[in-house]
């Protein structure tokens, strides 16, 4: 039967049975390794089955034809344009489509669609900046979590821009191995802008109150990204914010004061276009940093506060002061306020009370930290207390067992005469009272002698001496025994008596 014969056939059969030959007919071209006549009309034959009105038999050469790279163009391209469960078969996966169409599919395409091709592998820069620009919500953070995708840095950012207040799209932002660290920057300003409108909107702060304490909650997010980051990554991120416009005055004080130079160098190397090292150099310097916060554009308000706190790195990097503890450091606030005291009133107010929440913050880091360790301490003395509670309760348990435990003498099977109950107090060594060791007539008097504190004792003595005192004793025994029977005869004379006496000692 030939494919003409074939299609006539399949014509008057049901839709099922229509999708059926579709699937082989589709596989055989795919597989069969057909001639060149034969190949020819299978392939027409199966364009000419795109117009069947059953979204079935789409379905099946759908699934026959996703996976290969044999599948004829039209073919894809049109399946690729049908309806959705048909479209999203090819393309999840098909090599044969670029990415011109998949970018345009997803501009013609509902976001079920986009969705499933922003899960594709290996998805190209084009089609990720295309998803980035169109995509919803929903739709990115599929992209986001594709680990293939290639997404660049500012798609990225321009991802968080549009839909950055949604938890889903931030979460899978930040599970990406591969993530900017001024991307790690901006998901963390946008989590900051989202709780601000929530507590504004609870009224719980005013707005100017929330978006300040916004404003500072980036900054302190800012150089703890920083923080051992290396030199090009904090090069990005000032890059990133003096773009943004968030490269402020405010930040490079907060990053002076807290001990984090290679983060103000960055930024004051960016804003004048000086080499590193000589904004390095600069800095060592009092009429250096001058220059550098004129050339910087920073207001003069705050150039008391920057001598200052710069004054006091220099002494802590020569080893003449020591600055303690991470984050903003005290020593460094209260030297910045002291030289601002001698400032008229209208330039010293906003300086001032800057500083003052920089001391505040940092009085609150220190307590936060002395807190923990006394309550590491603490946990770990109650930690070290069970272990000891439960190393002395083991102990016990096992004398208990021990005390209980009877075995047999040389692991021969002994047991107990029944007349005898088992005593722990039977047991002598590694031997038992009952096992043939001691007379069963001595058995309870044994016993007794045990629980004597003297018999303890001496049971702790080394074995010599051990005998010898057990010598000792049975002969005072053998003369007691030898003066009572005396005693007990009276028809022995005196002298008889003397002479036995003396025998016996």
């Amino acid at each position: 039967m030939n494919i003409r014969q074939f299609l006539a056939c399949t014509q008057s059969t049901s839709a099922g049975r229509r999708a059926e030959a579709a699937s082989a007919l589709t596989r055989a071209y795919l597989y069969g390794n057909l001639e060149a006549d034969a190949a020819w009309e299978a392939k027409t034959a199966i364009l000419a089955l795109l117009d069947d009105p059953a979204p079935v038999v789409r379905r099946a050469m759908a699934e026959a034809c996703a996976a290969s790279a044999r599948a004829p163009r039209p073919l894809v391209v049109a399946l690729a344009s049908d309806q959705t469960e048909v479209a999203c078969l090819v393309l999840a996966s098909s090599p044969v489509l670029t990415d011109a169409d998949l970018v345009d599919a997803a501009a013609m395409g509902c976001e079920t669609i986009r969705a499933t091709i922003a899960a594709r592998h290996h998805l190209s820069h084009a089609v990720a900046g295309a998803l980035a620009e169109i995509g919803a919500a929903d739709t990115l953070a599929v992209l986001a979590r594709n680990p293939t995708a290639r997404i660049t840095t500012g798609r990225m950012l321009r991802m968080v821009e549009r839909h950055g207040g949604d938890a889903t799209l931030r979460e899978a932002l930040l599970e990406r191995a591969d993530l900017p660290i001024e991307v790690r920057h901006a998901v963390g300003a946008r989590l900051a802008r989202s709780l601000s409108a929530f507590v504004t909107e609870c009224g719980w702060l005013s707005a100017d109150r929330s978006a300040r304490m916004s404003r500072e909650a980036g900054e302190r997010n800012v150089l703890e990204l920083c923080e051992g980051a290396g030199a090009a990554a904090t090069a990005r991120i000032v890059k990133h914010l003096r773009t943004t416009g968030q490269l402020n005055a405010g930040l490079i004080l907060r990053a002076i004061l807290s001990g984090q130079m290679a983060f103000a160098e960055t930024a004051f190397a960016d804003l004048t276009g000086l080499e590193h090292a000589r904004v390095g150099t600069l800095l060592r310097e009092p009429r250096g940093i001058a220059e550098l916060h004129r050339r910087s554009g920073l207001a003069e308000a705050l150039l008391p506060a920057v001598v200052a706190a710069l004054s006091a790195w220099r002494e802590a990097a020569d080893g003449t002061s020591t600055l303690r503890g991470v984050g903003l450091s005290r020593r460094m606030i209260e030297r910045a306020i002291t030289a601002c005291e001698d400032m008229p009133f209208s330039e010293m107010q906003g300086v001032m009370a800057l500083l003052t929440r920089y001391e505040a913050e940092a009085a609150r880091d220190e307590a936060r930290t002395v807190a923990r360790a006394i309550a590491e301490e603490a946990l770990a003395r109650e930690a070290a207390r069970r272990e000891a509670d439960e190393a002395e309760a083991a102990w016990r348990a096992a004398q208990h067992a021990v005390a209980r435990d009877v075995e047999p003498y040389d692991g021969a099977e002994a047991t107990a005469p029944d007349h005898l109950a088992i005593d722990p107090r039977d047991r002598i060594g590694d031997r038992y009272l009952w096992d043939g060791a001691f007379p069963e007539a001595d058995l309870f008097a044994e016993r007794e002698r045990r629980t004597d504190p003297v018999g303890a004792i001496l049971d702790a003595l080394p074995e010599a001496i051990l005998a010898s005192f057990r010598e000792e004793q049975e002969r005072v025994r053998l003369a007691a025994d030898a003066e009572a029977a005396l005693d007990a005869r009276p028809e022995i004379d005196g002298e008889e008596v003397l002479d036995r006496r003396r025998l016996a000692a």
